[in-house]
């Protein structure tokens, strides 16, 4: 009934994965030199059992420095984080805040310095 390009057609993953892209291209304009070496990939749930290398893990997201040359990589877990949003807005705040302080955990750094409205 109605064709591929409208909205009703997204589905809440593919919103979500292009909210996640958005915000790497946010990022990406301010700071290409922290988010080129990075890979993003969105899970919809945390592994039940983390490998015996992972540090705890998180529910929203993790991330993982670069080793054994492996890039770095942030994942985020779909379902944990629009199972606290309200709204869209909130679900971008969201992904923008965990987006963020992975950047910055990553890179030691203040996740203020990296975004300064994070957390707000």
């Amino acid at each position: 009934m109605f064709g591929t390009r409208l909205p009703r057609y997204r589905t809440r993953s593919g919103m979500f994965d292009d909210m996640v892209a958005a915000q790497i291209r946010r990022l990406n304009g301010a700071w290409p030199q922290l988010i080129r070496p990075v890979q993003f990939a969105v899970e919809d749930v945390p592994p039940s059992e983390p490998a015996p290398w992972e540090p705890e893990p998180s529910f929203s997201s993790q991330c993982f420095p670069a080793s054994h040359g492996i890039p770095a990589r942030i994942v985020l877990y779909r379902m944990p984080i629009q199972s606290k949003a309200q709204d869209r807005v909130d679900l971008q705040l969201i992904i923008r805040d965990e987006v963020v302080l992975r950047l910055a955990e990553l890179y030691g750094r203040r996740p203020e310095e990296i975004d300064p409205d994070w957390n707000m």
